[in-house]
């Protein structure tokens, strides 16, 4: 017969208080160390990264724009009188010289306008003629006369030197040498007269014949202007280059100043790029620039800054200073950079992304056994194109993860794999 043994059941509860015990106490230690561990660093592919390392020396401050290469100038030409399209000879794309002939106008009033004008100048110039005749005749009527007076005159004053010389001699009244003298003296004055008419005449017959020269001159100009207009029915170039751009068919009517067509000249080109306006205030006249045609890259400077800023960028115009490598025309799209300024003994590192200048950016810092990368802050002074400038955060040698690393912002640590 089995005796209880009490000893054993008093242990058994001795047990179980203490387990008891230890797992109230355990419990929350293992929790509150568990709250207190950081969470495990998400693993990085080394490969996905871009990194960049920090260094000290010259750093080139420059701004990038995207824009397309343009004629310097463009030549309109315009419609110089009214018409209408008779025939278009070139068409865009063409080359031409001053004198090449791009379409062909008509304009039947113009042209009769032209010629009566032409039968006017004919008319006038027969008038002169008529003119010249009539005066030339009226100056022999007068000499004609003159010559009679002179004879007249002569005639009346050997009478009175007869008379004078009979009275002398007692031969003849003195009533008779008072009339022989008063008309010898009346046909003095009427020679005189007639002599003053002559040359008074030859002035007379000048101012008519240049009032009346005059009067074909003013015909004729209109009438050469006339033909000019017909001739400049046939619309040329006025200057070497590229036909661009033309909008008309034939048997379109035109007004006068209306514009037939464009011309550009390929070997003056100039680069016009847009540059954001956060990056432009710094942009200058004169800055040096290079402009990329994905042919080659072509030196220049800033020509131009326009005042205004239009969908958050500002236009810059680059005059080119080197020769245009092949394929270069109007409208190729380019890339243009230019020069702002140049940072001595500076603290900068490649561009890391979304980098804004003076601003505050966290960056990735690698460590030295490039397993691991911590988050630091990092201050940003000036940007430029490809880098830009450190401030604090950062020394010489660091390397830094330059990529978009937006999706591990929760993380304070990564692992490279």
């Amino acid at each position: 017969m089995d005796k209880p043994r009490e000893g054993a059941r008093k242990r058994r509860i001795i047990r179980r208080v203490v387990w008891i015990s230890a797992l109230a106490i355990v419990v929350p230690l293992i929790t509150y160390g568990l709250s207190k561990l950081k969470p495990a660093a998400p693993s990085v592919e080394d490969s996905t990264t871009w990194k960049g390392t920090v260094a000290r020396g010259l750093m080139v401050r420059q701004v990038r724009g995207l824009g397309t290469l343009v004629p310097e100038e463009i030549l309109f030409i315009p419609a110089l009188t009214d018409g209408r399209v008779q025939k278009i000879v070139l068409r865009p794309g063409a080359k031409v010289e001053p004198d090449s002939i791009v379409m062909i106008l008509t304009n039947p009033e113009l042209e009769l306008a032209a010629e009566d004008l032409r039968w006017q100048v004919k008319a006038a110039e027969a008038t002169l003629t008529d003119l010249k005749v009539k005066l030339e005749t009226t100056r022999l009527d007068l000499r004609a006369t003159l010559a009679k007076s002179e004879s007249e005159y002569v005639q009346a004053q050997l009478k009175y030197e007869r008379e004078a010389a009979l009275a002398k001699e007692g031969l003849a009244p003195d009533l008779n040498v008072k009339l022989a003298r008063a008309t010898s003296e009346e046909l003095s004055k009427r020679f005189d007269i007639d002599k003053k008419r002559l040359e008074i005449s030859g002035a007379s017959v000048e101012a008519q014949l240049a009032a009346q020269q005059v009067s074909i001159e003013k015909i004729r100009a209109a009438w050469d202007l006339k033909k000019l207009q017909v001739e400049q029915l046939k619309v040329r170039a006025g200057a070497p280059g590229v036909l661009q751009e033309m909008s008309l068919e034939e048997g379109q009517r035109v007004a006068t100043g209306a514009v037939l067509a464009k011309i550009a000249q390929p070997w003056k080109l100039k680069a016009v790029v847009k540059v954001p306006e956060t990056q432009a205030k710094d942009v200058m006249l004169g800055q040096p620039a290079e402009v990329d045609t994905h042919n080659g890259i072509i030196p220049g400077k800033v020509s131009r800054i326009d005042p205004a800023s239009q969908n958050g960028t500002v236009t810059v115009d680059i005059r080119l200073e080197g020769a245009l490598p092949p394929g270069a025309r109007p409208d190729l799209s380019v890339d243009g950079t230019i020069e702002q300024e140049r940072l001595n003994d500076v603290l900068y590192v490649q561009l890391p992304v979304n980098a804004r200048a003076n601003s505050l950016i966290s960056l990735f810092l690698v460590d030295p056994s490039g397993k691991e990368a911590v988050r630091v802050p990092v201050k940003i002074g000036r940007v430029s194109v490809n880098t830009v400038e450190i401030v604090d955060g950062l020394k010489v040698g660091d390397k830094v993860i330059l990529s978009d690393m937006s999706q591990w912002d929760a993380y304070n640590r990564i692992r490279l794999n």
